[in-house]
């Protein structure tokens, strides 16, 4: 949905010994959400701290959000890459890790203590907390009324950015009409509307749109959209008449008959869309072109899963690498989110080993953005939407396999049940040693894991509440930041104030 901005003019940020070459050419905006309470709160918090510590200007900024990844699934990860590589994994350090500031987190929403993952995702790119299930909407939306989005909408980072001629570029190992991409785009009391075969009827009669279509509008809304889209979701894209190009047993899930994918190319020259690797290693990342990648027909394969064969589908690595490449051409400078959405499956479905490994190649894709870039022009933001139940437990010995069963002395440690245990496990989820019985009672008993290779790909963690789906965690999560502006990051801060921290460095925003 479009969303008009006030322009005015651009204030200094921050003392002069923390100031950079890069110097803003466009005017600040005060964005329509201005003066919801959580924006003034943050922009105020912000504010106070670059008045006390000074801040340098920013011409990019790179977010990633590792969805759902923990402090809990960054101490595994840690462990996981580090022994994966031979080293020793309890030492080693992640990219992440290596940036010199960082702080917490706080991610409760207006209406829950745990938060989903579409709420948060717009702290970040609007600076407001929303309800659970919502995007791009303020706190006065009814969540039962969706056209109540069109007059409690925001304007996310990305539109400022546009406006104000940057590149901008999003990237995401789910599906990019997932609630944390869409975040940079989107207006909807419904995060599941992803297609116009997800709206309901009452939402249709009341005039309200997909998130799919809202992307393809808002490319000809801000700018000339987004210059980089890369990841998952073709067929909330695609007419449910058209087979799916990579796999033709498939077809697209749209109901109205439009092929968007061939909209988004029709509306500006020089537009590529891509579906494999073969088009994205094509693509000339040193033109001025605009690409958009849709690599699966939901989300991408889980990096333990993604073939290396050169074949198969671009990494998050070099996905983020080459949208870099693309990006740095605008003398603007640019704004580029890449999540890694699967650490976030990985843990719902109960299997810690898919999740750690998006999460290491998420790392992986961290390290190339810093390889890649200059601290003293781009702002480099690492953080998590929210938390998991994933807990890391008992006392291994050192260089025990993250993924193995506790051993303690080169010994198996048994709980008091006489059973052993791993090091990983969840408070709930799939893996429940809770089962139903044929009388409708139900049976906690643990399976004896003592021959179980809890190592093999596709092994569940046990845990204890019986859930379909493993839920989220309601703790703190981690920021960790370098770049200009990287320093007003400390101490536990609210989840919205990183929209502040990101806009203020750039001189976006008042």
């Amino acid at each position: 949905m479009i969303r008009t901005v006030l322009a005015v003019s651009v204030v200094a940020l921050g003392a002069a010994a923390c100031a950079t070459a890069w110097q803003p050419s466009y005017n600040a905006v005060a964005p329509v959400q201005a003066q919801d309470s959580y924006y003034v709160k943050g922009h105020n918090a912000v504010a106070a701290r670059a008045s006390e510590r000074g801040a340098g200007h920013a011409k990019n900024v790179i977010l990633f959000v590792g969805d759902g990844m923990g402090i809990s699934t960054i101490t595994a990860a840690r462990i996981y890459a580090g022994q994966t590589k031979g080293l020793d994994g309890e030492s080693y350090q992640l990219a992440m890790e290596k940036l010199p500031y960082s702080a917490f987190s706080k991610t409760y929403t207006h209406d829950s203590q745990v938060a989903d993952s579409a709420p948060t995702a717009v702290a970040m790119t609007t600076g407001v907390k929303s309800y659970n299930g919502t995007l791009g909407v303020t706190q006065a939306a009814n969540i039962k009324d969706c056209a109540s989005a069109k007059t409690s909408g925001t304007t996310s980072l990305w539109e400022i950015a546009e406006d104000a001629g940057k590149a901008t570029g999003i990237i995401s190992t789910a599906r990019i009409t997932h609630a944390t991409p869409a975040a940079t785009y989107a207006e909807t009391v419904e995060r599941d509307w992803e297609s116009d075969k997800d709206v309901s009827a009452a939402g249709k009669a009341a005039g309200c749109t997909d998130i799919a279509s809202q992307l393809v509008a808002w490319q000809s809304a801000h700018g000339n959209g987004f210059d980089v889209i890369l990841g998952g979701g073709r067929t909330n894209f695609l007419p449910n008449t058209v087979a799916d190009p990579e796999y033709a047993n498939q077809k697209g899930n749209r109901v109205d008959g439009r092929n968007l994918v061939d909209e988004w190319k029709a509306g500006a020259p020089n537009r590529t869309a891509v579906i494999d690797r073969a088009g994205f290693n094509a693509f000339n990342w040193n033109s001025d072109g605009q690409i958009f990648g849709l690599f699966e027909p939901s989300h991408m394969q889980y990096e333990l899963d993604r073939a290396k064969d050169g074949k198969g589908e671009p990494s998050i690595a070099e996905m983020t690498k080459s949208a870099i490449t693309r990006l740095s051409r605008n003398a603007n400078g640019y704004v580029l989110m890449v999540e890694g959405g699967r650490v976030d499956h990985g843990l719902h479905a109960g299997d810690a080993q898919r999740a750690l490994g998006d999460a290491a190649a998420l790392d992986e894709a961290i390290a190339a953005a810093v390889a890649a870039t200059d601290p003293k022009d781009t702002l480099i933001i690492v953080t998590a939407d929210h938390s998991h139940t994933l807990i890391l437990q008992g006392y291994p010995q050192r260089g025990n396999p993250i993924l193995g069963l506790v051993k303690e002395n080169d010994k198996l440690v048994k709980a008091l049940d006489g059973k052993p245990y791993t090091t990983l496990s969840f408070a709930n989820g799939p893996g429940s040693v809770c089962k139903p019985q044929a009388d409708g009672k139900w049976l906690c008993e643990r399976p004896d894991l003592t021959n179980v290779d809890t190592t093999a790909l596709g092994f569940l963690q046990q845990s204890l509440i019986p859930l379909g789906s493993e839920t989220h965690g309601g703790e703190d999560v981690a920021i960790f930041a370098g770049g200009p502006g990287a320093n007003l990051f400390s101490g536990a801060v609210e989840q919205n104030e990183i929209f502040h921290v990101m806009a203020r460095s750039l001189g976006l925003v008042k």
